[in-house]
């Protein structure tokens, strides 16, 4: 590592705590009902919303009920973008006649497999693209099917970390929110002013936002080169700040026009996790007692930390097979060392380390680096992250609920050992808080293993070996130990609702498009639904007083207690599959015997 290298990342780290304050607390008014700064702006069309769509805002729901009004939505936006996928070619804004007979031969068909595969993506926040965009989407398809669910999938996240925590912090009632509400009040005085924001900094930056169709250039060689357009700048905020992650162009974060300087890869950044980490101080002050947030935010911050330290240092020590052709690895003054295969050099290895730690930390899934070309212990880092359901701030709310069910677990464990009820804030965690975490962690595992079990022992019958020369349905570009990552990774990154890949898999086969499409509503709706039970029976308990035999959930002994769970449940269930992918890839690199 180097000295500059580790200032950035320190520096990051400090502008995310400075932020979550004021961040957590704004969101706590907001979802209060209070009134902000913003209010005099946005409380007109937060009216005229409600008065349109039948709304009654003082009205309050049921767990059951706001399961159900979730789901209604992802229903409908689920037939909303699948048919709007399928009928782009009668659709404007669509310069490169995509979907129509006049489409280029480079284009990629929007088939049903591939249309429900995107729909099922973007519906759950998890924008997965098993295609390349720039050669698949017009740009109505872009705006109004992709970017709006962007907002509301985001939307939809946040509102269920906000009912869980209302289950925490209030009690003997039986409401928990309106879904309507939260889902209005996040969209209106959070995503859409940030992305305002946000998206005027980027075309300031040189990020692109306009209809034009795309040109061509000749390069220096004298070929002709095809520079795509559109409106990108809108997208990138929200993609960002809704850690969603789906890219305008194929390269994401590393197109030049999605990503431009080094400035715009921190503001990135730090949108990814503004949120996330927010939700701990939203939680601390609807509880009561901002200790609490801020312990989670202490386990949050170690592991993200422990996460980059070991990316980091993984990759700028490079690939001991490259070293031994005597190629200069070393870091000096004039160039970065360490292993740039697949990155940007205007942002070199620290600042790719760091972005693939944070996209995979939060289900966001942009990444400014290929993760296929990651040395092993560099790729296991964003691969575990995602693994342990991205509780490390994590996507906008996904991540703060699952830490919160994690929580459920670690006091439990805590009340066994000292031998009686676990409880948390004033709430005894009983047999049904338990069972429905339990479910909810469990149901990622089933289908990652599942789908990677069946993937696997499928690919290798129909090539007899792992991409043996000549097999025509070779799905991987890589061979043994890193052929089994890139499938392990793809159906992670499904379940945790991240989006990103070891891009080595081709992932555009009904196969692949309808496990994974199964894979990512598993990942999504098996989380929420428990989450939400758990809010509902939270709600309705009475508060107990502490007393000397309460676990105190301030102190460090709690972190470390939650931080082990996380770690323990993690490695339990998926340490098997990682030995055999990056493990053993890691001892085959050392050996010198890559295949």
């Amino acid at each position: 590592m180097t000295p500059i290298g580790i200032a950035q990342i320190l520096v990051f780290f400090v502008i995310v705590l400075a932020i979550t304050k004021p961040v957590g607390a704004f969101m706590f008014r907001v979802f209060e009902g209070q009134r902000t700064f913003l209010h005099p702006i946005f409380r007109p069309l937060e009216r005229l919303i409600y008065r349109v769509c039948g709304i009654q805002e003082g009205e309050e729901q049921s767990w059951i009920r706001y399961s159900a009004s979730l789901i209604s939505l992802s229903i409908f936006s689920f037939l909303f973008v699948y048919v709007m996928q399928r009928f782009q070619g009668h659709l404007p804004l669509n310069p490169m006649h995509f979907g129509t007979p006049k489409a280029p031969s480079f284009a990629t068909a929007m088939t049903p497999d591939l249309a429900y595969n995107t729909a099922v993506s973007f519906m759950t926040n998890t924008n997965w693209q098993s295609y390349s965009p720039d050669t698949t989407m017009s740009y109505f398809t872009q705006m109004a099917a992709l970017a709006v669910q962007n907002f509301v999938s985001a939307a939809v996240g946040i509102a269920v970390a906000v009912a869980l925590i209302r289950g925490f912090a209030r009690h003997t009632v039986k409401t928990i929110g309106n879904f309507w509400v939260d889902v209005t009040r996040c969209t209106i005085y959070i995503l859409l002013p940030v992305c305002i924001v946000a998206t005027i900094f980027f075309v300031w930056q040189g990020s692109i936002q306009n209809f034009k169709g795309p040109v061509t250039a000749t390069t220096l060689e004298g070929a002709a080169q095809v520079i795509e357009q559109g409106p990108l700048a809108s997208q990138e905020a929200i993609k960002m700040l809704g850690t969603n992650g789906g890219g305008f162009f194929n390269a994401n974060s590393a197109h030049p026009y999605e990503n431009p300087t080094p400035l715009a890869n921190y503001v990135q950044m730090i949108l990814i996790f503004a949120l996330g980490a927010g939700l701990t101080y939203t939680f601390g002050m609807a509880v009561g007692d901002t200790r609490q947030g801020w312990a989670i935010f202490a386990a949050m911050a170690l592991m993200f930390l422990a996460g980059v330290f070991i990316c980091y240092p993984s990759e700028q020590r490079g690939n001991p097979v490259v070293n031994k052709l005597g190629i200069d690895s070393a870091y000096t003054g004039s160039q970065p060392g360490g292993n740039m295969e697949g990155k940007e050099t205007r942002f070199g290895i620290a600042q790719s380390a760091l972005f693939t730690t944070v996209t995979t930390d939060a289900s966001c899934g942009a990444v400014n680096t290929m993760h296929d070309s990651l040395t092993p212990l560099g790729g296991i880092v964003p691969l575990f992250n995602i693994q342990t359901d991205e509780v490390i701030f994590g996507g906008v709310g996904a991540g703060f609920y699952s830490m919160l069910l994690y929580v459920i677990v670690a006091v439990f464990i805590g009340g066994l050992m000292v031998g009686r009820t676990p409880e948390y804030i004033g709430k005894k965690i009983e047999q049904k808080e338990v069972k429905m975490a339990i479910i909810a962690i469990l149901s990622t595992a089933f289908v990652i293993l599942g789908f990677t079990a069946l993937s696997s022992v499928a690919h290798f019958r129909a090539t007899g070996y792992w991409n043996a020369p000549g097999a025509a349905s070779s799905n991987t570009n890589n061979n043994i130990a890193h052929g089994f990552s890139e499938i392990l990774y793809a159906y992670s990154s499904g379940a945790g609702n991240n989006g990103s890949a070891f891009a080595g898999i081709n992932a555009n086969t009904p196969w692949y498009n309808l496990t994974l499409g199964l894979d990512m509503l598993v990942g999504r709706f098996l989380f929420i639904i428990p989450a939400l039970a758990i809010a509902g029976s939270l709600a309705k308990k009475k508060l107990i007083p502490t007393t000397s035999g309460t676990l105190p959930t301030t102190g460090g002994l709690f972190v470390a207690l939650v931080i082990g769970t996380v770690i323990i449940v993690g490695a339990l269930t998926y340490f098997p599959a990682l030995s055999l992918g990056p493990i053993v890839e890691h001892f085959q690199m050392l050996s010198g015997k890559l295949f």
